[in-house]
């Protein structure tokens, strides 16, 4: 492996880096620094997982090409969210500490762009941006972009879920074609590809690992239970890793709210982040999370994106994500520089066919382990507490003084009976906690007796309290999942119905919606119409009696939650971060 030195990087900038910890050059970091240093001036198609380094990677070499006694804007960096903007200008300050006439200016949506148009005008060599709040910019003819010399998107691929296709598109149509692109990726889904070859020139192509596959540091494990079950899986999966320092990812911003006040409402360090925070409660609940005086983190996907956390020992799939590479992107979280990260799946029994996808997907076999028995968990606890004991410091200056008073107070206890007794205050609350509760795993057992019964039939089953239904419109009609459950939402006008499995075909499609609605979807279907087209609603099949699932309301919201994907069907857009709404329009595929 080459040093700093070897790969070019020079005078305070190696200073800085080296200050800061940075002994050896990462692997993307090896590969894209030479080339951006050369003279070829290439475009570049990096792919690499998060926390593998790739700020640094082209942070590094835009730093050392500065020209200083140019005031103008020479590279721009987008990406998807605030924080990663304000992240990455930070770490390019800190990596020019010893350089101090480079300019770095953060330009982002729920801030003063009065403020940010001032920091431009005073001279920003380097510009980190969100693409909504930059195009704003461009508009305003703040900034211009017709002379920069290299732009960069980074997570490139989040961008593109998050709906900034239309944005990124008008803001590279504006810049020179003689410029230098950089894209960074996790993955490279086919949107990512069209904008590479779109916008970018013969681009070298790095990847670090396999391409679209999930870090090398982190194993998968995944519990299948009832949905019904999941937060019981959840507080059991906790209770078996008591040194736990995650990210739960949950569907939806009311289903985040509610496990994260259920965790605290038992007892564990536990807070929420959605899209209903304000800017100053997220950064209230980051800042709690960063020094651990809270060990999991329940976030959906919009509202995570962009954190910069490096030591996460576990991100738990509370419910899958929708797209396969969301699943990439959430696992790498953990497992970052050099550690080792579990990813854990709490899965429904009907999602065997999504596994076997996220599979192929990350090029790794997803262990499937029996959620913890209470004497399984009670035993990790207990000698998690005999370890915290074994390596607590000891302060006798400040406890010599009562020793003699706790000796004679426990001087009637032998040796065995005062460490029963000592261990018990922690552990009796899980002993008293798990002494009657119920084997979480023999929903297996179930759904095979159910299968027996059935005759071993293959057949679709409808989730029971259920009620499937036929409409007449499909891909053909340039439906999509959300567009679906916008129908059920706007036709009945009722906000909260619990919409299940959705199954868009060519011509038309299936979907599940909670039995007990079943008659105001009929009605306020009957006399409805879609992009011209009469709408046609009818029950498919024969509807169960009882209802088991968990909801799933609140599924239309503004942190693009949606259904779970099935193979082969489109997938539907993710709406952006907040802070950045009012500054772009809403791509539309």
């Amino acid at each position: 492996m080459k040093s700093f030195v070897e790969i070019g990087i020079e005078g305070g900038f190696l200073k800085a880096i080296e200050e800061l910890g940075f002994e050896k050059p990462m692997p993307v970091q090896e590969k894209v620094i030479p080339q951006l240093l050369s003279d070829e001036g290439n475009d570049i198609v990096a792919l690499a997982q998060t926390g593998t380094g790739k700020t640094a990677a082209f942070g590094l070499p835009l730093l050392q090409r500065v020209n200083t006694k140019n005031k103008k804007t020479q590279h721009v960096i987008i990406s998807p969210t605030r924080e990663l903007c304000v992240q990455i200008a930070e770490d390019l300050k800190d990596y020019s500490k010893y350089n101090d006439k480079i300019k770095i200016v953060a330009v982002f949506g729920g801030a003063s762009i009065e403020h940010q148009i001032k920091a431009i005008k005073r001279g920003a060599h380097i510009i980190s941006a969100t693409p909504g709040r930059l195009l704003d910019l461009i508009k305003r003819r703040v900034v211009d972009l017709r002379n920069i010399k290299t732009v960069v998107l980074d997570e490139a691929d989040e961008m593109l879920n998050m709906g900034f296709r239309e944005d990124l598109e008008a803001i590279l149509t504006d810049t020179p074609k003689e410029k230098q692109a950089l894209l960074f990726s996790a993955t490279m889904p086919k949107e990512v590809k069209k904008i590479a070859d779109k916008f970018m020139n013969n681009a070298i192509e790095f990847t670090v690992g396999k391409k679209n596959a999930g870090a090398e540091n982190v194993s998968h494990i995944c519990y299948s239970v009832h949905a019904k079950d999941r937060y019981l899986a959840l507080k059991r999966i906790v209770d078996f890793n008591p040194n736990v320092y995650g990210i739960v990812f949950c569907r939806t911003r009311r289903e985040t709210q509610d496990v994260a006040e259920k965790l605290m409402q038992d007892g564990y360090n536990a807070d929420a982040l959605h899209g209903d925070l304000s800017q100053a409660q997220r950064d209230v609940v980051m800042g709690k999370f960063r020094v651990k005086h809270i060990s999991l983190l329940v976030a959906t996907d919009v509202a995570a994106r962009g954190l910069d956390v490096t030591d996460l020992t576990h991100v738990i799939n509370y419910n899958l994500p929708d797209e396969l590479e969301i699943y990439t992107h959430r696992s790498g979280r953990t497992g970052r520089a050099g550690k080792f990260g579990i990813s854990i799946i709490i899965s429904n029994l009907k999602e065997k066919r999504k596994i076997s996808l996220i599979e192929k997907q990350i090029g790794k076999k997803i262990e499937h382990l029996p959620v913890p028995l209470g004497k399984e968990i009670c035993k990790v606890q207990l000698f998690h507490v005999i370890d915290r004991m074994q390596k607590v410091a000891v302060d006798s200056a400040q406890i010599d003084e009562f020793i003699p008073e706790i000796s004679k107070k426990l001087e009637w206890l032998d040796r065995d009976e005062l460490i029963k007794k000592f261990v018990s205050v922690e552990f009796n609350r899980f002993t008293e906690y798990y002494k009657n509760t119920p084997d979480l795993n023999k929903p297996s057992d179930e759904r095979k007796s159910r299968k027996d019964r059935d005759g071993g039939s293959n057949r679709r089953n409808t989730q029971q309290g259920y009620t499937r239904f036929f409409l007449n419109l499909g891909q053909m009609d340039k439906i999509r999942p959300v567009d679906l459950i916008g129908m059920v939402n706007d036709f009945t006008g009722i906000r909260d119905i619990e919409i299940g499995e959705i199954d868009i075909k060519k011509t038309f499609s299936f979907f599940e919606v909670d039995s007990k609605f079943k008659d105001e979807l009929l009605t306020a279907f009957n006399t409805q119409t879609y992009k011209g087209r009469k709408v046609n609603l009818e029950i498919s099949g024969k509807e169960p009696a009882k209802k088991s699932r968990s909801s799933r309301s609140d599924r239309r919201n503004r942190d693009g939650d949606k259904p779970r994907f099935k193979s082969g069907r489109k997938s539907s857009r993710g709406s952006r971060n907040s802070s950045e709404k009012s500054d772009r329009k809403r791509y539309k595929k």
